[in-house]
């Protein structure tokens, strides 16, 4: 059995990416590690932007196995809460990690942030000792009214432990 390299070493690398040019090296050794999964030949950030794709992006009208593009990913970013809605930066998860844009620049760390906070950061933690989970509102919850916040569809995601 080979060794995730999705682990809690790089959720902190990426945490740390704007405060550490070691964070940084580390980040990109990581997602540009080449990886070959059922004879497909890829790489862990083409592997981490299908998996956002498939976790996020369901109604932006990806087909299955599409890698999330910076658009996608920028349209999808203020949808993830973490325990429950609201305004404040705690519960929105995009506010938390403190990325006020999302663009061609840094939308795969933020995919990578969120796909390593699940297998490995403290939302895989908090599932397992029954804490929060992340949650998936409506396509537009900015543009919603409380009432259309506390009433919208909700689905929790979860990510398994396969190997990256």
């Amino acid at each position: 059995m080979t060794k995730t390299l999705i682990d809690r070493a790089f959720y902190d690398a990426i945490v740390h990416f704007d405060r550490s040019e070691a964070a940084r090296d580390y980040y990109y050794k990581v997602m540009d590690t080449p990886v070959e999964r059922g004879g497909r030949h890829d790489t862990v950030r083409g592997q981490v932007l299908r998996a956002y794709a498939m976790l996020f992006c369901d109604d932006m009208g990806l087909a299955p196995g599409q890698i999330a593009e910076p658009e996608d990913v920028e349209a999808t970013a203020d949808r993830l809460y973490t325990g429950d809605m609201g305004f404040d930066p705690k519960h929105w998860y995009r506010m938390r990690h403190h990325f006020p844009v999302i663009d061609e620049d840094n939308y795969d760390r933020f995919a990578a942030l969120v796909i390593a906070d699940l297998k490995a950061g403290p939302l895989h933690d908090a599932a397992l000792n029954g804490g929060d989970t992340l949650l998936v509102g409506e396509p537009d919850p900015l543009h919603m009214t409380r009432e259309q916040r506390a009433h919208q569809r909700l689905r929790p995601v979860e990510i398994g432990g396969e190997e990256q």
